[in-house]
């Protein structure tokens, strides 16, 4: 079975830190683009950073650049997403996605139901 699982969600205080995994099964990741993507209450879902497998060029949306990390091991075929410096406004739903054909320059304009692979997210939440 085709699926991407997250883990690493929880509650922490505003300038700490989480890292977030995205284990893939069924597949590898092998010239895909894998990232992230959030959802906070009442919001729409927006991309918040991905990699590309082959050459490891990154995407990181403007909130969060300077503050998350992603990083792929393609050989335990798992993202991370490393988040420090957490502030309230990160509070959200942290979901996975996988897709062979869609490049980094159009990740974030990509809707969610397109892409190939989705896991079922995660819950980050920050408090002040």
């Amino acid at each position: 079975e085709v699926q991407l699982v997250e883990s690493g969600g929880g509650l922490v205080q505003a300038g700490g830190s989480l890292r977030l995994s995205c284990a893939a099964s069924g597949f590898t990741f092998d010239d895909y683009t894998i990232g992230w993507f959030r959802q906070a209450p009442g919001k729409e879902r927006e991309a918040v950073s991905c990699i590309r497998s082959t050459d490891g060029s990154t995407y990181y949306t403007a909130s969060v650049k300077g503050r998350f990390t992603i990083s792929s091991d393609n050989a335990k075929n798992t993202v991370y997403l490393l988040m420090n410096s957490l502030k309230p406004e990160d509070t959200a739903v942290y979901y996975c996605a996988a897709d062979p054909n869609i490049p980094i320059r159009t990740w974030a304009s990509t809707p969610w139901r397109y892409l190939e692979v989705r896991g079922q997210g995660t819950l980050v939440t920050v408090s002040s």
